[in-house]
Formats: C-alpha cells, structure tokens, sequence
C-alpha cells in the first residue's frame, strides 16, 4: 500500500531521528559553518553587558524634558562617559555607546538643538526610550544557539561574539550515492543513440552537499546482480545509501531483490507524489537506504521532500522542517487528485506570484534548468484559478 506524502515523510524522521550522530569534532570557528551544532552553546556574559544607546542623541533624564540642559559630556562606543548625570544635564550620547548612570532615556539629535555648552529640545520621551537595558538580549549563562542547530551566519557571530575560536559540531554524515542503469555512461564518455550522461550522480551530490552532508558518487551500477550487488555493498560502508534508478516495476530494476540479500528491512516502496512513486526507504546492515526514481525530475524532487530529512537527521539536526511557501497562480491550474505534486515553476522576484513551467514529464532536465521552485499541488484538489494561493517549494 502506498503512503502519502506526509505518511512517507513521517516514517523517514521517525526512523532516522532515533540515530543521533555518535562522532563529534571541534574546529575552528569558521569552519563550522553549515555544520551542526553538538552542544549548547551559552552566553559568557549579559548581552548587552550594559545598557546600550539605540540611537545618536542625549542621554538625559526622562523627567527634565523638555527643557535646556547643560552638555557635561560625551559618550561613545568603546569609551563610556565617567560621572553620573544630575538634574538639569545630559551627556551627547553615540549609536552602541553605554547609557551613563543616572539617565534613563536617549533623546535623537534629530529633536534637539544645541546652544553653545547646552541642548534644548521641546521634546518629551519616556523612561527606557531609546536605548537597550543590560542582559536584555541574553543573560550571562542562557542558551543563545541550542545543540542541534545548523550553523548559518547569525549563528556563526553569536558564537563569535560570545569569544568561541572553536565550536564542537557533529561529523557530516557520508551519503554514497548510486546510479544504476546500462543507459547511463560517464561525463567523459559520448553517449550513444541509446545513452545518457550520469546526471542524477551529480544533481544528488550537489543537494547532499548542500544539506550538509558528505557526498561518495559510486561507479554505476550494471543491469545486473553482480555489479548491482558490488555497488550496494560498497554504498552501505556510508551513514546513508542514495540510489537512483531500478527501483521500479520494469523486469531490470532488481535494486530491491539485491538489497534483499543484504538483509534489508523496507519501510515502504511507494508514496503518493508525483514524480516519485516508487521510492523505497529502508535499513540493510545497520546503514539507511532510499532507493529513488531515475528520472531526472523524480530524483531532485524525492531528495528535497524525503531524503533532505535523512541528511538533516544524520547530520545532528533535532529537526527537519520542510518549507512550503504560497504564492498566487499567474495561470489557471489542473491536476488529477490523489497525488501530491511537485512540479516545475518559476517564483517571482518578489515571492508574490507563481508561474507554472511547461514540461514534457520527470525526464525532462532541460525544463528543471528554466524553474526555479517546484509548485506543489495538494492531493484532494483539482483546479485553482489565476490569483489563487498555491504552495511554492524552494529549489
């Protein structure tokens, strides 16, 4: 029986999410992007560690407002104005400089004028305006970047800021991926009437690669048990075996029934997408395995909606949340229900507005290269107007 989108992908976090990553390494701090966090990371001191300006302006207090009041100083980031401010002063205060004692508001240049030693403004704020209280970002020993979280640039400066030179992150996980098929012939060799280049090889390791995993392209695997068997044996060495093709109804896909001597447990070997039905999830020796379409299309979209969680998973992540946006249908659209479909379409610059891209079915590459998200078209509809939200998946 087939499982549903959301079905199929449920099985592959349950599944994999109960294998933490067991190999963690520390390294330098920039080399830790992309990767995964292994430990929660704190902060070593209150953030701001002292009340901190908002704003070019005054320093004063919030109850001499509006008024005329006598310049005593100056403070500026790095360097801090010594002395209290008393009734009837202010301090000229710049942007991240700290809050002199006595104050409790920031007064914006762009309010006042000045008069020789004094500032004079008809201006009132309130108490706390303009300016961020000490420790209220982060205080000294809260978590600021969790374990499990993969490191993008916010997260590289906080860890920076907090004065980690080297952070401890989880392994990358290696992901051997495997083409199969006679048709198929390497990106130096000129394919015959009948062959073609290994494309899905490299299309799957780009993706792997960006979901933070290790990628391993494998030589193809033959139409035959001999090299088929070779090529999975060497596959499940890795965290997770990728393999593209044979894993359908056609007398030459023999990828199950090889795996089958590896002792394979199969979760299941069919969903209910488009392209992609026949996709198989499963463990043989302790190792994952996805057995994935051979068509260009079905390959791309299976890894991003199915095997992109497994890679999130074995990479540290404690989650692997799948972003479907929404966008208005710039054309009317059909589509048969019963399956979830992800299909080629192109996102407008300002995210507003989705145009389907015309396709010729999951084998045609060339229609891939002009998209730039998939549209994705829910299993219990059959028309959306021109105008009407539709899902939107990112490439």
């Amino acid at each position: 029986m087939a499982l549903t989108f959301l079905e199929a992908r449920e099985r592959i976090l349950r599944e994999v999410g109960v294998r933490a990553p067991a190999f963690v390494d520390t390294v330098p701090l920039l080399e830790a992007a992309g990767r995964v966090l292994a430990e929660d990371a704190a902060a070593d001191r209150d953030y701001p560690p002292f009340a901190r300006s908002a704003r070019d302006g005054y320093a004063v207090r919030a109850a001499d407002l509006p008024g005329r009041l006598r310049i005593i100083g100056e403070s500026k980031a790095g360097s801090s104005f010594s002395g209290p401010v008393n009734a009837g002063e202010c301090v000229e205060i710049m942007t991240g400089a700290p809050l002199p004692a006595g104050a409790d508001a920031v007064i914006m240049v762009e309010w006042t004028s000045r008069d020789g030693a004094f500032m004079v403004t008809e201006r009132t704020v309130p108490p706390g305006d303009a300016f961020n209280p000490a420790g209220c970002e982060a205080t000294r020993g809260a978590v600021v970047v969790p374990r499990g979280r993969r490191l993008g640039f916010t997260e590289i400066a906080m860890l920076a800021a907090t004065g980690r030179a080297r952070v401890a992150v989880f392994r990358k996980p290696k992901v051997a991926i495997l083409s199969t098929g006679d048709e198929i012939v390497e990106l130096g060799t000129e394919p015959g009437e009948s062959q073609i280049r290994n494309s899905n090889s490299y299309s799957l390791a780009a993706q792997v690669a960006r979901a933070g995993g290790d990628p391993e392209i494998l030589p193809v695997a033959r139409d035959n048990r001999e090299s088929t068997w070779q090529m999975i044996e060497w596959g499940l060495r890795s965290d997770l075996l990728l393999i593209s093709g044979g894993v359908s109804a056609g007398k030459y896909d023999i990828v199950e029934t090889v795996l089958g001597e590896f002792g394979a447990k199969i979760f299941f070997d069919r969903v209910k997408v488009q392209p992609g039905q026949p996709l198989v999830f499963g463990t043989a020796q302790d190792r994952f395995f996805l057995g994935l379409p051979g068509n260009p299309a079905s390959t791309m979209v299976t890894f991003e909606i199915f095997a992109r969680a497994a890679v999130d998973l074995l990479s540290g992540r404690t989650e692997s949340p799948l972003l479907v946006l929404q966008a208005a249908l710039t054309n009317p659209f059909r589509h048969k229900p019963g399956l979830t479909r992800f299909l080629p379409a192109n996102l407008s610059a300002d995210g507003s507005t989705v145009t389907p891209v015309p396709w010729k079915g999951s084998g045609d590459l060339a229609a891939l290269a002009r998209s730039n998200c998939f549209l994705v078209a829910g299993p219990d509809r059959e028309a959306w107007n021109a105008g009407e939200l539709i899902g939107v998946l990112l490439k």
